[in-house]
């Protein structure tokens, strides 16, 4: 895909790579350029339902690369997809973070902006941002408070204190937790349980979870029934019928 940032699809599912191990795979400008490119190579892939996004090296990403903006770089935003080349705008068909080691402050917030996540044992995941005088404001506190309780989103932001792996799975905020080194392997065996299902149908699920966490319950329906009535009347949706009577495998289209 480019220097920084792997790109590469088998069995419909992404595999997104941060590569730049030399830095604990920290996004610099360019990097976050790149993974605006190949979120939206992702989206547009005919040939992937769902991605992973990892790191290299056994290690997820230590966010923002400090050392280049010390030295006169350019913040690592992307003017369409935000922070990072996600964090405004994370990819339509969904997305899980594989973490090893470390998704501290911008680690967590890429993390945050993909739709599950599954960490090994012993990594850590906090925004340890106002220990540095900063604020987690690349999503860190915006969704992290609608993701775990308010009060414990608070107390992680405002002490900046890590959280291990498994309280983070009490807590709802992690899908699975894997030993030390299998995160990725974890996230492909979670891809590939949303990979056998119909796209159109995966892509606009995920749509209507994450915009209608604010719609009331008489919207909510009013809303999703236009998007719910294309899937509906979808070539996918007669395939996914038919198999089932056929007692075979659908062939989705994606149609």
């Amino acid at each position: 895909m480019g220097e920084l940032i792997g790109y590469e699809v088998a069995d419909r599912v992404a595999v997104i790579t941060i590569n730049r191990p030399e830095v604990r795979n920290a996004i610099n400008y360019q990097a976050a350029q790149e993974m605006a490119e190949a979120l939206d190579r992702f989206d547009s892939d005919p040939e992937a339902t769902v991605g992973i996004l990892t790191g290299a090296d056994g290690m997820f990403c230590a966010g923002m690369d400090l050392k280049a903006i010390s030295s006169g770089g350019k913040r690592p935003i992307s003017e369409s997809r935000g922070a990072f080349g996600i964090c405004t705008h994370p990819p339509e068909k969904p997305l899980i973070a594989a973490v090893e080691r470390f998704a501290l402050g911008g680690g967590l917030e890429i993390a945050l902006a993909c739709d599950l996540i599954v960490v090994a044992d012993d990594a850590k995941l906090g925004l340890p941002e106002v220990k540095r005088g900063l604020v987690a404001a690349a999503g860190g506190v915006l969704r992290l408070p609608r993701l775990i309780p308010r009060a414990i989103a608070k107390e992680l932001v405002l002490t900046g204190d890590p959280l291990s792996a498994q309280r983070a799975l009490e807590l709802g905020l992690v899908s699975s937790v894997t030993s030390p080194g299998e995160a990725l392997a974890g996230a492909r065996s979670l891809a590939a349980r949303i990979a056998v299902n119909a796209p159109l149908a995966v892509r606009t699920a995920k749509r209507l979870v994450d915009e209608s966490a604010d719609w009331s319950i008489t919207e909510a329906f009013e809303r999703q029934h236009p998007l719910v009535q294309v899937v509906r009347e979808s070539d996918d949706a007669r395939e996914g019928a038919l198999a089932f009577v056929e007692k075979r495998p659908p062939v989705w289209t994606g149609k």
